[in-house]
């Protein structure tokens, strides 16, 4: 398996060691591999094998090979391919609601990390990925369902849109934080999420130059 560091992250353990929050950051990095082997074991029951992992400045992403024979089973306006994928997403959160609940029902820790600290922890990781902004798991859910609803094509552009509306409706509601909070951590994940918002956008702009050439080549012939 592939394994590929996102150098970003060392600007960021620079960062949260400067303000004095590095010990809660290495906290949510570690549930954040947690919540990553939730989709792994996920991915491996469904019948895929893991090929590669991303570690990002704000958790950490698994890839994996899909079988030929997902494709050739339909649903909707896809595959079962899709079904599979949306069920893999799903279960990132999941693992992180079941700390949740152990952690609030028996008086446990895990390296010496207070309770309040692992439920906070987990809370934090479940909500953020289930944002609806692509590629976290709340865009890719949403991007799965729409696209079982709608097809491919369709399912890229609200998909885009609605990632960048959300992005900028938590850039307005973060703003009235940091100013209260003085929170640092929260304007470096704005960051990130307009980041990687705006590279996805890249993406899909650069993909539909190239299927409009192909539909042009097409007519042509």
């Amino acid at each position: 398996m592939k394994i590929r560091l996102h150098l970003k992250i060392f600007l960021f353990i620079a960062i949260f060691i400067v303000t004095g929050q590095i010990e809660i950051y290495g906290i949510l990095m570690f549930f954040a591999l947690l919540h990553e082997i939730g989709h792994m074991v996920t991915g491996i029951l469904l019948g895929f094998k893991p090929n590669n992992l991303e570690i990002m400045p704000v958790g950490l992403s698994i890839g994996f090979e899909g079988n030929v024979d997902n494709y050739n089973k339909k649903i909707g306006k896809t595959s079962i391919l899709t079904l599979k994928k949306m069920i893999i997403a799903l279960n990132g959160p999941i693992t992180n609601l079941i700390f949740v609940v152990i952690f609030s029902i028996f008086s446990i820790k895990i390296f010496e990390i207070q309770r309040e600290t692992i439920i906070y922890a987990n809370i934090l990781i479940g909500l953020f990925n289930l944002l609806p902004i692509y590629p976290l798991d709340g865009g890719r859910i949403l991007k799965y369902i729409l696209k079982i609803l709608y097809g491919n094509e369709k399912t890229n552009n609200y998909i885009m849109n609605i990632s960048y509306l959300t992005v900028v409706l938590l850039t307005a509601i973060s703003s009235i934080t940091i100013l209260i909070y003085k929170n640092l951590a929260i304007l470096i994940i704005l960051f990130y999420l307009w980041y990687i918002v705006l590279m996805e956008r890249k993406k899909y702009e650069n993909k539909k130059k190239l299927y409009e050439r192909i539909r042009n080549l097409q007519i042509e012939h």
